[in-house]
């Protein structure tokens, strides 16, 4: 009994370090590095820790606050958030939370799944920490066609921001751009060497 009220314990404090750590990098020019209409997000690296290390409701629960710090962006002059929020706030906040949540808990499950078939116990960290940061991409870039692509407004107002929107494919490939692959590749080498980390400490700790 005493263990598990440990393992718990340490469970919520871990949990408590990964949102301080993205609250802190939410307001400062750590968690949303700014490029003209479009941001590189160094958010989804705390959500990939957590999904990995302490699972897919924690993986979740962190995506929700990525999702939530994302949506307040679109009131801090965010140019893109502060377009979509114009057209639709309501949509504009389930944009900006339900694929961050999905990321969280899907990249959660995809290791518990790498991790029954990684001999090397090393490439389950990795390959779930990389589909954190694509899954994030995926569902947000998806999240916009489905809830603004057919409004005009959308279309004239990221026309103006000088994305490109002749076709779908055009203005997915302008709105990911060069921001989507960085965040693939930190995510990659940051996000996997860190929950690695974090998952041998709690171990340690767990086994104290």
């Amino acid at each position: 009994m005493q263990h598990t009220r440990h393992a718990k314990t340490l469970r919520m404090v871990q949990l408590a370090i990964l949102i301080a750590i993205m609250l802190l990098f939410a307001f400062t020019p750590v968690g949303y590095l700014r490029i003209g209409p479009v941001a590189i997000t160094f958010m989804v690296l705390p959500v990939a820790v957590g999904a990995i290390a302490l699972g897919p409701a924690a993986g979740a629960l962190l995506g929700g606050v990525f999702g939530l710090t994302s949506f307040i962006q679109c009131f801090l002059g965010d140019v893109f958030g502060t377009l979509v929020l114009s057209i639709n706030p309501f949509l504009t906040f389930l944009m900006c939370m339900v694929p961050r949540i999905l990321c969280g808990w899907l990249s959660g499950l995809l290791f518990r799944v790498l991790q029954k078939i990684d001999r090397t116990r090393l490439a389950s960290y990795f390959a779930a920490s990389l589909s954190t940061a694509l899954l994030n991409t995926l569902l947000f870039v998806l999240s916009i066609v489905l809830l603004f692509w057919h409004n005009p407004a959308f279309v004239d107002g990221v026309a103006g921001l000088g994305l490109a929107t002749d076709t779908l494919w055009i203005f997915i490939i302008g709105f990911v751009g060069i921001n989507g692959v960085i965040e693939a590749v930190v995510n990659f080498i940051i996000g996997g060497a860190a929950a690695k980390v974090v998952v041998r400490f709690v171990n340690n700790r767990q086994g104290d």
